[in-house]
């Protein structure tokens, strides 16, 4: 469930990596270099450095900063909050200190806002990137309302189309306008009806976006569990039984998908 039009969200971790290496220096600069996406700002890797440093009273020190992603960008599967955990939790790493995870994580929601790739910081994805599991928030006060695993026996299917949606691109009016719909879909989720809030937020974001809803429904139809517009798209997540995992990637031709495990956050640190 996305939190832009309400300032809650829910979301669920998947076993997609992103990884970050920080070696501090003197000088007094941070050079940031992005594996496989060429072109790409490195301005939040920046702001996730800087305000690490910052925390721990060693501002005006420089990095040196390398990130390598399984996340495809701009796709709406959150690979801003994964790579801001990563950089900001290499740089604790490097400054040889250690801090509460849910403080860690807000050093990279505050980096994201300053770097204009999330509207909200999106709190709800940071923490469901590092803690694993499904996580509902509060993002305007970065609180974790609710958080547990995800259940077992269940892959994800990750359709990806090739084009993008920037943050700066999103229709803001039009999400907030279905805000009341978006309340009925945290209400469901709050009561534990996740499939039935994910599938309503993403015909809700799919309406104000103007995205096609085909992939979604005719997983839908196929046999998944729960289908639904990530994000702000377009990607779309489909839970799936293990069992039948190849057989619905048949049925629905198989282009353009990711498969991945779910993450339910064991042993998190050995995972950034």
């Amino acid at each position: 469930m996305n939190a832009i039009a309400i300032g809650k969200g829910a979301a669920f971790g998947v076993d997609l990596r992103t990884e970050a290496w920080v070696e501090l220096n003197d000088s007094g600069k941070v050079d940031v270099t992005i594996e496989g996406f060429r072109g790409e700002s490195d301005e939040l890797a920046k702001r996730c450095v800087i305000n690490t440093l910052d925390r721990f009273n060693a501002g005006g020190r420089g990095a040196s900063v390398k990130t390598r992603s399984q996340i495809p960008i701009s796709r709406g599967l959150k690979s801003s909050s994964a790579a801001a955990n990563s950089v900001v939790l290499a740089t604790i790493q490097a400054l040889g200190e250690e801090l509460d995870p849910f403080e860690a994580i807000k050093i990279g929601t505050k980096s994201a806002m300053e770097a204009k790739v999330s509207v909200t910081g999106a709190f709800d994805d940071a923490c469901a990137s590092l803690l694993g599991g499904i996580v509902l928030t509060d993002n305007f006060k970065r609180q974790l309302i609710r958080r547990e695993s995800m259940p077992a026996g269940m892959k994800v299917l990750i359709h990806v189309p090739q084009f993008r949606i920037r943050k700066q691109e999103l229709p803001l009016r039009r999400i907030h306008s279905l805000s009341r719909l978006i309340d009925v879909a945290f209400a469901e989720a709050m009561a534990g009806r996740y499939a039935e809030a994910m599938m309503l937020n993403s015909f809700c974001y799919s309406a104000a976006l103007e995205l096609d809803t085909k992939v979604m429904m005719d997983a839908l139809q196929k046999g998944a569990l729960a289908a639904g517009l990530s994000g702000t798209g377009p990607a779309t997540a489909i839970l799936v039984e293990e069992e039948k995992t190849e057989e619905l990637l048949l049925a629905l031709d198989g282009k353009d998908f990711i498969v991945a495990d779910i993450y339910n956050g064991d042993d998190w640190r050995s995972k950034t």
